[in-house]
């Protein structure tokens, strides 16, 4: 290693000395003589005062002290010049023995360093003492490494010691950009002694924000190498500025051939890994070889069985996962990769796609679906050919099941059919045929009118629509034991109504369960809830009746796609409603001022009267009722809190006048 030249400015911690309190760090001229070596002790020897400051492992300064108290003293030219001469070759010497010092740590970390890549277990923890080593050896605030992201195209901070600013710690840089990339560029160290007044290199936003988070003023970085690749940079720096010399930056590069070194071992181990895995797997593969027939074997004993006692589509899925040891899922056509199916589709065999196999699951001309088998690009031979069984049999129990689905589907469709036009038949044949498939009549239903929003370009894509509403209609009516049919250019539904639910609330799920179906705007108007459908048949089309009324508003408001009831239109419900629910209007409307004025006895609704009939006037109200106009503010005030601050608005005391002559003429004809 160089011999250090002693320039440059002096740091804490640079030699073992530093940080002594003794009395050769006090200033020479106020030093008594106890403390400084006598300059008599050995008249003819000058070198004895600095002798025993070398031993003493004193300070620089304090070899000064011997020449300053000789001329305090008044002591010969000839002995001054002499202490001077001695003074000079001591320091020399205290120079020489301070680099061997150096040296000796120096070389001391390096071969603990190497002694941590001998015996390599964890390349972060061998980076990190690199980084440590090297910034203590240097005296530095700050050391960090950074290496080279080829996937990403730029460069990204690895290990940091003394690092304070998270932005910093977090740098990732373009290639090319800042000291590390001129680095990069040239495989050359580069020092700058003030990093925001060197142009050398190029100075980008974001490196020049998380430098001056950190505060660094002085940088060293050497490169990291692996033949003639760069791989990454090796950084010692200063928050003030500093000037490095040649055996620091000699110091560092040693530092920085260790890192990549490292680095290069890891990435042999790693690859090493990967061989000797591969190797496991292929011993493995050929181990398995002789159980691959025998599996296959039992999967078609297995499929076969599945056919035989009826199973569906998931047990299949189940039976071959558990053969090939792998999670193999049935998915509709819409949800499989696009590519994959038809390429299976077109050869018939199942194909890759990235770690998954697909499989088509196709009957003539149509696609049903794919088998999908997970996480298995390995996939044997064999194994393929079992997954290609297995969608062959998906595809006879699909169509199975969708002749079965057609047939009730159809039956479903003529009961309903029944009720809406045949008002004659026998409650009892109603109720058995209804039970047959799962319906109860007895229990209180909602009819639904449904049709599509959007109207087709040509005749054969507006009927395809239909058929799609009408099998996702028929769909949901099975799953909800109803009944659905296709008639008026849509479809209608008759579907149960839960305890705590509204015709409301169904509709609108409806609504949306249909359109999320079928891809496309659906509109739902419902009906009242009817009870007793098979004693009374003609209330399934009276109802029918009063659901197409509610579609037709909606579509006529714009709120297409969208469902309601007749009760969702306030008075405009009266006219839709084929019952004509006038109590429910009135309670929904001013049921709140009702319950109040009976509970309290207070005069709210004759209030709202003389008010409406005085055209909203409060002066004009209090002359009609003889009250104090006090009293009227007060009480439009209740009826605000119970009905809602819009409650004047025109909509709302549209539909409030109308209430109170309802309940007005309802309460003459009680009486």
């Amino acid at each position: 290693m160089p011999v250090a030249t002693g320039r440059g400015p002096v740091r804490a911690g640079s030699c073992p000395q530093a940080g002594r309190t003794g009395p050769e760090m006090r200033n020479p001229l106020t030093m008594s003589r106890d403390h400084v070596p006598s300059v008599e002790s050995s008249a003819d020897s000058a070198e004895a005062p600095f002798l025993e400051l070398l031993a003493r492992g004193a300070s620089a300064d304090a070899y000064e002290q011997p020449v300053l108290l000789a001329r305090a003293e008044g002591r010969s030219a000839e002995r001054v010049a002499a202490l001077d001469r001695a003074r000079l070759l001591a320091l020399r010497v205290r120079s020489d023995m301070e680099g061997r010092r150096r040296r000796e740590a120096e070389l001391s970390a390096l071969f603990e360093t190497a002694h941590d890549l001998a015996g390599l277990r964890d390349l972060d923890a061998v980076l990190q003492a690199i980084v440590q080593r090297a910034r203590s050896l240097l005296s530095t605030d700050v050391a960090y490494l950074s290496l080279n992201d080829s996937d990403r195209g730029d460069t990204y901070m690895r290990v940091t010691e003394g690092s304070v600013a998270a932005r910093f710690q977090q740098l990732r840089l373009g290639m090319g950009e800042g000291l590390g990339g001129l680095v990069a560029q040239t495989a050359r160290p580069y020092v700058t002694d003030d990093y925001f007044k060197d142009a050398r290199f190029q100075h980008t936003h974001t490196i020049d924000a998380g430098v001056r988070d950190e505060g660094l003023v002085a940088i060293l970085g050497v490169p990291l190498m692996i033949g003639s690749q760069v791989i990454g940079v090796l950084f010692a720096a200063d928050r003030r500025a500093r000037v490095f010399e040649r055996e620091q930056i000699a110091l560092l590069g040693s530092f920085a051939a260790l890192a990549a070194a490292a680095i290069d071992t890891a990435n042999r181990l790693a690859e090493t890994r990967s061989a000797l895995d591969r190797l496991g797997r292929a011993h493995e593969i050929i181990r398995d070889r002789s159980g691959v027939i025998e599996r296959a074997s039992d999967i078609h004993d297995r499929l076969a069985e599945l056919v035989l006692r009826g199973g569906g589509v998931h047990d299949v899925a189940a039976a071959v996962s558990e053969v090939l040891d792998g999670a193999v899922e049935f998915t509709e056509a819409d949800e499989a990769p696009a590519a994959a199916v038809e390429a299976s589709r077109a050869d018939g065999h199942a194909v890759r796609h990235k770690d998954d196999w697909v499989a088509a699951v196709a009957a003539g001309g149509e696609l049903l679906g794919a088998l999908v088998l997970h996480g298995h690009p390995g996939l044997d031979p064999v194994d393929q050919r079992t997954l290609e069984r297995a969608a062959m049999v998906t595809s006879l129990l699909l169509l199975a099941r969708r002749s079965a689905s057609d047939a009730e589907q159809r039956v479903r469709g003529e009961l309903l059919d029944d009720l809406l036009d045949s008002r004659d038949r026998d409650p009892r044949l109603l109720r058995e045929r209804a039970s047959r498939l799962q319906a109860d009549l007895d229990r209180p239903h909602v009819v639904l009118a449904a049709r599509l929003d959007t109207a087709a370009l040509d005749a054969d894509r507006e009927a395809a629509g239909r058929r799609r509403l009408w099998a996702a209609a028929s769909h949901l009516a099975t799953t909800r034991h109803g009944l659905a049919a296709a008639r008026d250019g849509g479809t209608v539904l008759l579907l149960p109504l839960e305890s705590g639910d509204t015709a409301t609330d169904l509709a609108r799920r409806t609504a949306r369960h249909l359109g999320g179906a079928v891809s496309e705007g659906v509109t739902v108007g419902a009906s009242a809830p009817v009870e007793q459908l098979a004693a009374r048949p003609d209330a399934v089309a009276s109802a029918y009746a009063e659901g197409q009324r509610c579609l037709e508003a909606l579509r006529l408001l714009g709120r297409t796609g969208d469902g309601a009831a007749a009760e969702d239109f306030g008075f405009l419900g009266l006219l839709l409603a084929g019952d004509r629910d006038i109590s429910g209007f009135v309670e929904r409307t001013i049921g709140g001022v009702v319950d109040y004025d009976e509970r309290r006895g207070t005069d709210l609704l004759r209030t709202m009267d003389a008010y409406f009939a005085c055209g909203m006037s409060p002066a004009r109200t209090k002359d009609d009722l003889h009250v104090h106009v006090n009293t009227v503010a007060q009480r439009l005030e209740r009826v605000g809190r119970l009905l809602g601050d819009d409650w004047q608005s025109p909509a709302r005391a549209l539909e409030i006048q109308l209430a109170l002559r309802l309940h007005r003429l309802s309460t003459t004809a009680r009486r």
